[in-house]
């Protein structure tokens, strides 16, 4: 540890990661939350104000530019596609008809980037939609799901064998995204999901505000197609429309989750007429670089990446209708922007560049960094690492962090040694049911290669009761998520956020001057995509 202490010092880690200030971040994330923003929506005013301030705050920071044209600003064009109330879903079945009504009854969006977008189709149950060879698993054997509709429940089967689907941890096959990347794969024309809390992980009042919202959506090329509909519908909703072929939802869940599953066919059709707003948007990730002192690392580079997006102005909740998103996540852009301001003050500048990157359009598929991981600044295959910051708690300073997925890199010897230089237990994902290594930025350069991890604080605060967390937690995803009552509150107690800025600088500032790339350890599921874009 002595030794450990004083590398840091002779490459001026001590004195500049104390610079990470919880004060400092606490004045970024007042503002980047404030009514002024609107919630950060992407493709408004407020979301334009963000993108210029992260931009101001990292260029007196220090960090030069990295964007297009030598501007801050990568540039990212999407299309909004927002559904409009008056989109209509009915199930049938013996002429009789079904509707569910929009908000409380269904939630979604055409994924056809049209104004209207209709379908009448047969429905197939396909249990959880995933078709995975290497778990000997396929949800979708025998069936043709051509010009049909799937009818389907997101997660993924149970298993106590930690081997098969990650045991409790989800893995993407459990995810809503991959649900329909598989069902148009299929050559389904939509998808519906029935929700239930255990098996999407959040209450029904997620999906209104998640689901009722523009998608800002990645242009379709000519030729290119999508399902008319992918959406769900709520619990009583699925009760109806199972009801109508005989089945429940409890009883289809069964089915879903025991071994062999067959595709059912439901005997019913489903018709859609999705209505949407349609608009071309011109968007941006903020990117910034602070070059490395080595004439042939600095081609490399340590990647800290936060969302600035958020899910803008929506439907009032108590009289609120701005989504402020202050956890989520303008206390990730907050750190972000003080790790930069620490490196850039460095006395001895580190082998590798730095490359700090507030991306868009998250909450709307993970858009922004999609775009980067596909037009990097610096090569995925020259890319050492990503460190991404998402939601952070302002409940004081944890026992513990969260680093889930750093387990499957090289770098993980690494970070065990960081966390005891900062008296921080590793953690395991206390909700590994929820696959959140699959809902935030780092997986999309995981997917392109590159060994990322979110740092996360864990559930043990100190001075609190050891359960206080977990409380806390609950009571934030139950009460707050994706509500506008995510909000700054001036009681906020920033050590939490300060320890975290601190422990991932110091894992860069580590990265940044080891001889060697580093990697995925042998047999994870993103080590193909590293060795090609290594070359290997």
């Amino acid at each position: 540890m002595r030794l450990f202490l004083l590398l840091l010092a002779m490459i001026g880690v001590v004195p500049a990661q104390e610079a990470i200030l919880g004060e400092k971040i606490r004045a970024h994330i007042r503002f980047l939350a404030s009514d002024l923003l609107e919630g950060r929506g992407v493709g408004t005013r407020g979301g334009e104000l963000a993108t210029n301030y992260i931009a101001s705050q990292l260029a007196i920071a220090g960090a030069k530019p990295a964007g297009d044209n030598g501007t801050y600003f990568q540039r990212v064009d999407l299309v909004g596609v927002e559904p409009q109330t008056s989109s209509e879903l009915a199930a049938t079945k013996d002429g009789k008809s079904v509707p569910f009504h929009w908000a409380s009854g269904f939630a979604g969006n055409t994924l056809q980037q049209k104004t209207q977008a209709s379908f009448d189709a047969e429905a197939v149950f396909v249990g959880h939609g995933i078709t995975a060879p290497e778990f000997d698993w396929n949800d979708y054997k025998g069936a043709d799901l051509k010009g049909k509709v799937a009818v389907l429940f997101t997660n993924e089967p149970p298993g106590e064998d930690a081997k098969f689907f990650g045991g409790k941890a989800l893995t993407y096959y459990g995810r809503w995204t991959y649900k329909y990347e598989e069902v148009f794969r299929q050559g389904a024309v939509a998808c519906v999901l029935i929700h239930t809390t255990p098996t999407a992980g959040y209450g029904w009042e997620v999906v209104k505000s998640s689901w009722g919202k523009e998608d800002p959506q990645v242009k379709l090329r000519t030729g290119e197609n999508g399902l008319a509909f992918a959406g769900w519908v709520s619990h009583a909703a699925g009760e109806q429309l199972l009801g109508l072929a005989g089945y429940t939802v409890d009883e289809m869940l069964k089915k879903a989750d025991a071994k062999g599953f067959q595709p059912i066919p439901l005997g019913i059709r489903i018709r859609g007429n999705i209505v949407a707003k349609v608009r071309p948007i011109q968007t941006a990730n903020v990117a910034a670089i602070i070059p490395g002192s080595d004439p042939m690392l600095s081609k490399e580079a340590v990647i800290f990446s936060a969302h600035w997006d958020h899910l803008g102005v929506g439907d009032p909740v108590n009289g609120d209708a701005i989504y402020n998103g202050a956890v989520d996540n303008a206390s990730g852009c907050g750190i972000l922007i003080e790790i930069a301001r620490a490196w850039a003050e460095l006395r001895n500048r580190p082998k590798r560049s730095a490359i700090f990157l507030a991306v868009t359009a998250e909450e709307g598929g993970l858009r922004g960094s999609e775009v980067y991981a596909s037009r990097p600044l610096i090569p995925v295959g020259k890319t050492a690492l990503n460190l991404n910051f998402d939601a952070f708690f302002p409940f004081g300073r944890v026992k513990d962090v969260v680093v889930n997925g750093a387990e499957r890199t090289t770098v993980f010897p690494i970070v065990q040694q960081v966390a005891r230089r900062f008296n921080l237990t590793i953690r395991p994902d206390p909700r590994p049911e929820q696959g959140h290594y699959y809902r935030s930025d780092h997986f999309a350069f995981a997917r392109a290669g590159v060994p990322a991890f979110s740092i996360n604080m864990g559930d043990e605060y100190i001075g609190k009761d050891e359960t206080a967390g977990a409380q806390l937690a609950f009571e934030y995803n139950a009460k707050n998520y994706h509500q506008p009552s995510d909000e700054y509150k001036e009681s906020w107690d920033m050590g939490g956020m300060e320890q975290m800025g601190r422990f991932g600088f110091t894992i860069g500032m580590y990265v940044a001057n080891q001889p060697a790339l580093p990697t995925w350890r042998a047999g994870d599921e993103f080590l193909p995509a590293r060795q090609k874009s290594l070359g290997q």
